[in-house]
């Protein structure tokens, strides 16, 4: 079983996370749709998060992560998971939120995730945010976002595919690596 964790700043994430689910069969979340009401409100007013919002929201990602990990289910979950400490907290679950590094960290042997790091300017990804629509995000709390991106590294379980390709292709690189990566 491996979970795939798609991790960008973009609404894009929800749009090739749904379609990579539908290829490979899989079962999709987003990661927004789980936020609490507080943070919704928090976004809509263009205050950003902070770490204190993120974790129980990170935790119950996780929750959902471990709960369809345990039934055999493949899974893609759309998350922006900023933050490696975030990303320790998605493997993890509590017990993540005191990562500091995950470099001396094994893999944890319930789970495997593949982190899809999607990469883009930020005048790219400001576009798009602006043409969506009924998001609670507001594109005004894009430059929070990119000041806190700690974008994945070694050894952490990722690859990078650039936001600049179309949609189709971004789902056929991660398919191919996942399928010749994974079976």
């Amino acid at each position: 079983m491996v979970e795939t964790l798609l991790r960008a700043i973009s609404k894009m994430i929800s749009t090739v996370g749904s379609h990579l689910a539908d290829k490979l069969g899989w079962k999709f979340y987003d990661g927004d749709d789980y936020h609490p009401e507080e943070n919704r409100k928090k976004m809509e007013k263009g205050i950003p998060l902070n770490d204190q919002d993120r974790i129980p929201w990170l935790c119950h990602l996780h929750d959902i992560l471990m709960r369809e990990h345990a039934s055999g289910q493949n899974t893609i979950l759309a998350c922006s998971a900023l933050k490696k400490r975030y990303r320790c907290i998605l493997e993890n679950g509590e017990a993540g939120t005191n990562c500091q590094n995950s470099s001396g960290r094994e893999e944890p042997a319930s789970q495997k995730i593949l982190f899809i790091h999607l990469d883009g300017p930020m005048e790219l990804i400001a576009h798009r945010l602006e043409k969506r629509r009924g998001h609670f995000m507001p594109p005004e709390l894009l430059k929070s976002q990119f000041d806190a991106l700690e974008a994945p590294s070694a050894p952490e379980n990722f690859i990078t595919v650039s936001l600049e390709k179309p949609v189709s292709e971004i789902v056929s690189i991660i398919e191919e690596y996942v399928r010749n990566r994974y079976g």
